[in-house]
């Protein structure tokens, strides 16, 4: 066991001892996603670095405090990327808590979600112990999928040490398209579009625009462009739009009153108001300021969807309540990976 993993170790079987919670944090890039932060900082930065990394297998396994910065840098050297874009922040986040959030960008329209490029995850449980799950193969799961289940937890079940993860090679090719629209005619059309064999990367809306971005093979390129139509983005210009999407730095997500709402995305928007901001061509919808008669945890839960209270006061809690057979499995999880409670208590569930 290498001697940082072995340092932290010895930092949880003492909280285990004397029963104390462990608050687990790497660049601290999303504090602010949480129902409550509490216990012992344990700083898990020290821990880094890449493990493994096979370009022609596109498998990259790298320590759990490594920052996004070297994994981007020594991927680009390959031409890859992690495909699923996840959010810095304006900050530079650490694998672990990347995963332990769950967040993904405008590409997730096109490749998927974080979880589905999660393949192998080791966990530093409460005991000492540490466990693994999945391995470092895309074909590698067998029986219930508790590397998957691991992202998005907020690290509540223990400390993900090592994890492996699927990677992809950029794009050949990759056009930007605007196009004046109303938020309800953009909803019809990125629906229109998404049942036709189109390139499409990334949809979404604001300020009374649609940013279109198509990805692939340049004969694909161009075809939909000339199929969609709209005004053609200067590169620089798209790439900076869709990297302030992707990290959450367009100044919609400054609002200091935030609802983020995801829903199915043919889902109709309510009467009143108009989002900020539309994403993943329809299925995120961002409602900055007062929402007026809306109500977002009753719209998203009618629509089959859950609503997040990004920013601002939560009276009511910060993530969507759960049903009580839901919210019963997360409580049998916490006690079977955690029966002791020590990490991060009360940041995805108040009870947990």
């Amino acid at each position: 066991m290498d001697i940082e993993l072995l340092k932290l170790r010895e930092q949880v079987l003492a909280a285990a001892r004397g029963r104390r919670p462990l608050r687990v944090h790497g660049s601290g890039t999303k504090d602010f996603y949480a129902e409550a932060m509490q216990g012992a900082a344990l700083d898990v930065r020290s821990y880094r670095g890449i493990i493994d990394y096979e370009p022609t297998e596109l498998v990259l396994t790298a320590r759990c405090g490594t920052p996004l910065s070297e994994i981007d840098t020594i991927l680009a050297e390959h031409d890859q990327f992690l495909a699923f874009e996840p959010p810095a922040f304006g900050a530079d986040p650490t694998l672990g808590g990347i995963i332990a959030a769950g967040l993904s960008g405008p590409r997730r329209l096109q490749v998927g979600a974080a979880r589905d490029f999660v393949l192998g995850v080791s966990l530093l449980a409460a005991d000492g112990e540490l466990l693994r799950f999945g391995g470092q193969v895309m074909k590698n799961v067998a029986g219930f999928d508790v590397s998957r289940l691991l992202c998005g937890s907020l690290g509540i079940f223990g400390i993900m040490a090592d994890l492996s993860l699927k990677v992809l090679p950029r794009p050949r090719a990759e056009a930007t398209l605007r196009r004046p629209a109303s938020a309800r005619a953009a909803i019809e059309l990125f629906n229109r579009w998404g049942g036709r064999a189109l390139p499409i990367s990334a949809a979404a809306w604001c300020e009374g625009n649609i940013w279109l971005r198509l990805s692939g093979a340049l004969s694909a390129v161009r075809a939909a462009q000339a199929s969609i139509g709209g005004d053609s983005v200067e590169a620089n210009t798209a790439e900076r739009w869709w990297s302030e999407l992707r990290h959450l730095r367009h100044p919609v997500f400054a609002n200091g009153s935030l609802w983020r709402i995801s829903v199915p995305q043919t889902t109709p928007l309510p009467p009143s108001p108009v989002p900020d901001l539309i994403d993943w061509g329809g299925a995120v919808r961002w409602y900055g300021g007062a929402c007026g008669e809306l109500d977002p945890r009753r719209h998203a839960t009618e629509a089959g969807g859950i609503a997040t209270r990004w920013r601002g006061a939560a009276p009511q809690g910060r993530f969507h309540p759960l049903t009580p057979a839901v919210r019963e499995i997360h409580r049998r999880l916490k006690r079977s990976f955690d029966p002791l409670g020590i990490f991060n208590p009360g940041r995805l569930l108040a009870e947990l």
